[in-house]
């Protein structure tokens, strides 16, 4: 990777492309600490650093803001809207045929998905900040300076605009960075806002160790070492594929043959990304949401009070609910990016077929099955990643700040990245058939 990055930078266009990711990424962490007017910064700090690690909603915002909402900054809301709307226009692509038929018309259908997706996320930004301002105007909280008469709602529309405002801009960042830099920009943005928070947590691992205990000077390097090994794990799993060998018929047409040759489709183990994680997580923080809007139950017995503690993250039942909502989500995202009875007919049309497999429904099926068994595993994977913190902050005492979600989304990131880098370096040194 520092290879890559050492090539890209000797190279004049792909240097400037750099310097004007990195001069975007220096913007967005400067709007990261612009402070939204009438409200207590102080109070919404110390709300969250004892509700952080709950398992709400806003937790779950505050790690894809890299800490934004944690500070009610201009960029509170960061990417979450937009990441929000892509993840329903493509789930409703799937089931309203218009947008269905956007998707499968080229790179103009692709521009008018954006557009819905981007007007999509702007609703979405203001009803995030909506529920924002009134989670940080409740009695929990109390961080709204202005709580009656006139200065109360000019307030609220000010809080709201800006927050909005601050998902717009980084919605327009991004873009910046998929236009003119390197990568894709809301990923950029995503991952330069994780890795922020990473010196805060290493020096937190250092505070423990100061404190003298025998426990904590044990744990701490067992965590980085485990941190170490979790990035490797998921550098190797999200290379590893299966591939299926094709092997196409040989045809004559005129004096030419065509055809004849061998290859594979390769099928990633980890196709679905971070997305089942994502799901499960928005799934998994409803009843902790629901108890800041509500409020506390008045007794521990009752439906409302149990399912709180059922719920709660340190729970053993929210694990392993967790767990299986992230399996089943993974098979549900697969099942609509890949439809095996299309490959096999796409397969047919071109004289092509899997060796020892008969065309048509025999392929199908046969895709079907491999397909299940590679799910699977990116599953079972996406799971152990997912809940690994939380199984190690209730044998250790210790909460991990960054969990493996951001670990997975920073991998995943830094790996597309450089194979961006390295495709761009390759069409500008590719010598070609004619020297």
């Amino acid at each position: 990777m520092i290879e890559t990055f050492r090539n890209a930078w000797r190279v004049p266009e792909l240097r400037r492309k750099l310097l004007f990711t990195l001069f975007i990424i220096i913007i967005y962490r400067i709007g990261g600490a612009v402070p939204v007017p009438y409200l207590d910064t102080e109070a919404i700090k110390s709300w969250f650093s004892t509700n952080d690690a709950t398992g709400n909603f806003f937790s779950y915002l505050n790690v894809l803001s890299g800490g934004n909402m944690g500070k009610a900054t201009l960029l509170a809301l960061s990417v979450g809207p937009y990441i929000n709307a892509q993840i329903i226009i493509q789930l409703l692509s799937y089931a309203l045929p218009p947008l269905e038929r956007l998707t499968k018309e080229g790179p103009e259908g692709r521009k008018k998905l954006n557009k819905i997706t981007k007007y999509t996320a702007l609703g979405i930004s203001v009803f995030q900040a909506w529920a924002y301002y009134r989670t940080l105007g409740s009695s929990s909280v109390n961080a709204i300076v202005y709580t009656s008469g006139w200065e109360k709602w000019f307030s609220e529309i000010v809080i709201i605009v800006c927050f909005t405002a601050g998902a717009s801009l980084t919605i327009w960042l991004g873009d910046q960075i998929s236009e003119k830099g390197i990568g894709n920009g809301i990923s950029m943005l995503l991952f330069a806002g994780i890795i922020a928070r990473g010196p805060s947590a290493v020096w937190n691992l250092i505070m423990l160790m100061k404190t003298g205990e025998a426990k904590y000077i044990v744990l701490v390097p067992i965590i980085l070492i485990t941190f170490l090994l979790m990035i490797a794990f998921i550098i190797f799993m999200n290379e590893a594929e299966r591939r299926i060998p094709i092997q196409y018929a040989k045809r004559v047409v005129g004096r030419k043959q065509y055809g004849g040759q061998n290859t594979f489709i390769p099928i990633k183990v980890c196709m679905s990304g971070v997305l089942p994680i994502i799901f499960a997580m928005a799934f998994m923080s409803l009843p902790s949401t629901l108890e800041m809007f509500i409020g506390k139950p008045e007794s521990d017995t009752g439906f409302y009070a149990g399912l709180l503690r059922w719920f709660g993250y340190t729970h053993p039942f929210y694990a392993i609910l967790y767990f299986f909502l992230i399996i089943g989500f993974n098979y549900f995202y697969v099942s609509m990016q890949y439809n095996p009875v299309e490959i096999a007919n796409n397969l047919r049309q071109q004289n092509g077929g899997v060796p020892g497999i008969r065309p048509g429904k025999p392929t199908s099926d046969y895709f079907k099955r491999i397909l299940s068994k590679i799910t699977l595993v990116g599953a079972v994977f996406l799971g152990i990643i997912a809940i690994f913190p939380i199984i190690f902050g209730a044998i250790s005492g210790i909460q991990i700040a960054m969990g493996g979600t951001s670990i997975l989304i920073v991998v995943s990131v830094a790996l597309e990245t450089v194979r961006t880098m390295e495709s761009q370096m390759m069409m500008r040194h590719h010598k070609g058939f004619l020297e």
